[in-house]
């Protein structure tokens, strides 16, 4: 088994064996996050795709399996299912048990309004290195969707997301290199800041701050048609 693909099961196995904890009970949001899951992956695998054609960056042979898709480790793809679900696992798991986890309208107003302003200057300062500018700028479009729908999925988030970077930064600091010869993920310099976290880029905390809130709002989209159709159910019982 590949190092690449171990560090996913072992990414995945507590988040799924506990998805049937009594009080998280995470199976009951399957059916918003199996769809949210695909269409996050496919805009996310069509970018991985063109970046790694285009050397933005690339995979160490010596880490993934043989199994290539469009050019891409089949770990990779799954990257785009397992790292997202444990990911969304720990979020519902902090809200449960620590429901007071909620930031103010104002402070997540504030700080959206700071985290776009700081995204725009990196656009900015760094528009020819290619992942830095394209995730900064995908970051700033869900930012601004969540600000004008007046979604408080950030309220939460901004939160959890802390948390979540726990795990994030070892699965991605071997990723990238921390405690093994070569990388599994190695990056092309020119295409990024150059300012890294031990060995992560730090343009990572862009992506994986926009994969998880995007499943995240799309969850949210899933949810309310069901909670809208049980409501009405109610309401003639």
């Amino acid at each position: 088994m590949s190092l690449y693909l171990t560090l996913e099961l072992c990414s995945l196995s507590i988040p799924l064996i506990l998805s049937f904890d009594k009080r998280v009970a995470f199976f009951r949001h399957w059916k918003a996050l199996f769809p949210s899951l695909f269409i996050t992956g496919i805009i996310f695998i069509t970018a991985d795709i063109i970046f790694t054609k285009n050397d933005v960056w690339g995979f160490n042979s010596l880490y993934h399996s043989d199994i290539l898709i469009a050019g891409i480790p089949l770990e990779e793809w799954l990257f785009f299912i397992i790292i997202p679900y444990a990911s969304i696992f720990t979020h519902y798991v902090i809200i449960n048990y620590f429901p007071g986890t909620c930031l103010s309208d104002k402070s997540r107003r504030i700080i959206t309004m700071v985290l776009i302003a700081a995204l725009m200057v990196l656009i900015i300062l760094f528009h020819n290195r290619t992942y830095t500018a394209f995730y900064s700028g995908f970051m700033i479009i869900l930012l601004l969707i969540s600000f004008f729908d007046k979604s408080r999925l950030l309220n939460r988030f901004y939160i959890t997301f802390l948390v979540i970077l726990v795990p994030f930064f070892i699965v991605n600091g071997i990723l990238t290199g921390s405690f093994i010869e070569g990388e599994v993920v190695w990056y092309n310099e020119s295409e990024i800041t150059g300012f890294r976290i031990f060995t992560v880029p730090f343009e990572d905390i862009m992506y994986g701050f926009s994969l998880i809130f995007m499943n995240l709002m799309l969850m949210d989209k899933f949810k309310k048609p069901a909670e809208t159709r049980l409501s009405v159910t109610n309401e003639k019982n």
